[in-house]
């Protein structure tokens, strides 16, 4: 195959990982999603030589009896290439995972629809257990029938790829229990620092002055300077105490402190940290603004498959949440965060003036 590039990078070093060969490919989805893909489809797409976009989509089940096959698998398939369509790129290629009774169809189906908004699509296998299979080649001796054993893990890529600070989790599972909250005596500790937190808050309304309608000014400078702190704290590598985590996550029911949070969080790697932390530690009842916060980071850093997930954990908290059901459309319809290119700026901004 032609070869590709896509970025890699630690916290001090910019590299390009090149992917040359199928087995590159296969190597390289896992750390570009962030997990290794099961019973999935994903899309990678080109521009130019370089992979710029990843779109992920579950494999449908396989069709009752009283259906007829491949129902619904054109619908499905459509969608997934508009998402690829908007992104701007030139060409595709396709890896189904699972077994060929599910994948393959997904995978004709996807060369189709991809086709219709003219995106070439230069690959496409079927991965099942340690095989790969090619629904592109015709050549009997370089694809064979029984399919090709891989081994993504023995590849230079994956060595490549982890000595630039990619990582591959075994499933998306451990990107779920990555953000899960924190059980044991460290939740019986936030427990308690919720419930004084809650006291803390009720003292201060009580002290609000009568001019104050609603107490909206009071709960404002609050939740301003809890977000400043949580913003400093994390920027210089430091973390919050309970107290204070619990102070915030009580502070972000707010929305104008939300929404004050929301303008400086951009997509770099403490911004993750910060709002990962918090969300794990809060109360699960109060985890709609510290996962969608999360979703956010996560989306402007690219990283699609921790912002799904966070997009979830907000919608478990509180199913009407506006923030998370923006950024799920968002997710879902492939809108890219390069449309807050200067986000990472005014973050940044932000950050130095939260030191005034």
């Amino acid at each position: 195959m032609r070869p590709a590039t896509l970025p890699g990078m630690t916290s001090t070093v910019h590299v390009s990982l090149v992917v040359r060969s199928t087995a590159d490919l296969l190597a390289a989805v896992p750390y570009l999603l962030g997990f290794h893909p099961a019973d999935s489809v994903v899309v990678v797409a080109l521009r130019g030589t370089r992979i710029v976009f990843l779109a992920r989509g579950d494999l449908p089940g396989l069709p009752a009896a009283s259906e007829p096959p491949g129902d619904g698998l054109g619908e499905a398939a459509a969608e997934l290439a508009a998402v690829v369509a908007r992104q701007g790129v030139h060409a595709t290629m396709v890896v189904g995972y699972g077994p060929a009774a599910r994948t393959t169809p997904m995978i004709d189906a996807l060369i189709v629809a991809l086709g219709e908004v003219d995106l070439p699509v230069l690959e496409a296998l079927r991965v099942t257990g340690d095989r790969y299979w090619s629904h592109v080649c015709g050549d009997p001796v370089g694809c064979p029938p029984e399919g090709t054993p891989f081994d993504a893990s023995t590849s230079q890529f994956a060595a490549a790829a982890t000595f630039a600070g990619q990582v591959a989790l075994p499933d998306r599972d451990t990107l779920v229990r990555q953000i899960a909250p924190v059980g044991g005596s460290a939740r019986r500790a936030m427990r308690e620092a919720t419930r004084k937190a809650e006291v803390r808050l009720r003292d201060l309304l009580g002290r609000a002055p009568a001019a104050d309608a609603l107490n909206q000014r009071t709960v404002w400078r609050a939740g301003r300077a809890a977000v400043r702190l949580a913003l400093r704290r994390h920027r210089d590598g430091g973390q919050l105490t309970d107290d204070e985590v619990a102070w915030l996550s009580l502070l972000l029911v707010h929305l104008p402190t939300r929404d004050d949070a929301w303008r400086w969080t951009g997509g770099e790697e403490w911004h993750l940290t910060l709002w990962t932390d918090v969300l794990r530690r809060a109360e699960p009842d109060l985890g709609a603004a510290p996962a969608s916060l999360l979703a956010f980071a996560a989306w402007c850093a690219g990283q699609g498959a921790l912002a799904s997930v966070a997009v979830d954990r907000a919608l478990e908290a509180q199913p009407d949440y506006s923030m998370a059901l923006l950024l799920a459309e968002a997710l879902r319809v492939g809108i890219p965060p390069s449309i807050l290119d200067d986000w990472a700026e005014v973050a940044r901004s932000a950050c130095d003036r939260s030191d005034d």
